[in-house]
């Protein structure tokens, strides 16, 4: 009797925790809108059972949704592009501290917080993308370089609202204090072929067309735009090359796509799980080859495509100054005239 008792309890046991296994489950608010990510969330979930919940939107409203919500939100994980963003929710008090041996192996230091709050998954490299029949890469050499009047209308870059250049300004002020960065914003105002207007894409587009001879832009949209199904984009592709800047001083200016754990997280362990993974080398080499994205660590899992621009030297600053510099850096744009 006893051992049908136990025999009763033990497939009660296992019954339920398969039932949980099956049940397991991650909640993602992201920003990121990628095909990578889709192969890497099923990847995730075919090797533990784990479910990727995801729910979109930008990262400004997934913020602000998350400090709505507080210690009630469902999210685990925030995942999101530019450390400018992590930063932001981490001062929100949307994220909390993680330890991760395994992290802190994949992710070099300048890519995640200081206090472990968020985690670089990707690199993109902001560039200066230049006419292949117009420029030649000698006559560049550093974002400095860009506000001497010989660029005098031939400049073209979007918007200082777009975080990935509130993020280069903030890089910059590091580099070189205000003064010279606000000189710098003004002088390149002053360069620029149009105002500014579109996304990085277009900056590349404007280049071919002959609107500009130089663009600054992420190098992964040059990657969207040599494998798109659009024709046009593959012609621009073609007509323009990648020069990266201040390759004998601090190196290229570089963001990152990151993530962080949400302070309401009730999956906590499984979500840890999830970012070590996604910093994997078979996921870096997913990234690379499928949304043409430096792996994090830059020089490893490379793709094709970015193998053929070359190696460079990225600039070691801890990516969280470009949080800490933003507001300062959207002032000195405005001060600047920057639209």
């Amino acid at each position: 009797m006893y051992k049908e008792i136990s025999y009763k309890i033990l497939s009660i046991f296992f019954i339920c925790l398969i039932f949980t296994n099956l049940q397991a489950q991650i909640n993602v608010y992201s920003h990121r809108h990628y095909d990578s990510d889709k192969i890497l969330f099923k990847k995730f979930t075919d090797q533990t059972g784990i479910k990727i919940n995801v729910i979109k939107g930008s990262a400004d409203q997934l913020i602000e949704r998350l400090i709505s919500e507080g210690k009630n939100s469902p999210a685990d994980i925030l995942l999101t592009v530019d450390a400018g963003r992590l930063h932001r929710a981490k001062m929100a008090g949307v994220l909390q501290p993680i330890k991760s041996r395994t992290l802190n192996n994949n992710v070099p230091a300048s890519m995640r917080d200081p206090d472990g709050q968020w985690f670089g998954l990707t690199v993109r490299a902001r560039v200066i993308v230049y006419s292949k029949d117009r420029i030649q890469p000698t006559q560049l050499s550093t974002y400095e370089d860009l506000a001497k009047s010989k660029w005098r209308g031939k400049i073209a870059v979007r918007s200082s609202s777009n975080i990935y250049n509130q993020s280069l300004m903030a890089s910059i002020i590091d580099a070189n204090g205000s003064s010279e960065a606000l000189s710098w914003a003004k002088s390149v105002r002053k360069n620029m072929a149009r105002a500014p207007r579109g996304s990085d894409r277009d900056q590349a587009r404007a280049v071919a067309a002959g609107v500009a001879d130089i663009a600054i832009m992420n190098t992964y949209y040059l990657g969207i735009l040599a494998n798109s199904s659009n024709s046009k984009d593959r012609d621009v592709f073609k007509k323009v090359s990648v020069f990266f800047p201040n390759q004998k001083g601090r190196g290229t200016h570089i963001n990152i796509s990151g993530a962080g754990i949400t302070k309401s997280s009730k999956n906590k362990k499984d979500a840890i799980k999830f970012i070590e993974f996604l910093t994997s080398s078979d996921s870096q080499k997913i990234f690379a080859n499928v949304n043409y994205e430096y792996p994090i660590k830059i020089e490893t899992n490379q793709s094709e495509l970015l193998k053929s621009w070359g190696s460079f030297n990225p600039d070691k600053l801890n990516l969280s100054i470009l949080g800490i510099k933003n507001s300062e850096a959207v002032k000195l744009f405005d001060k600047a005239g920057w639209e």
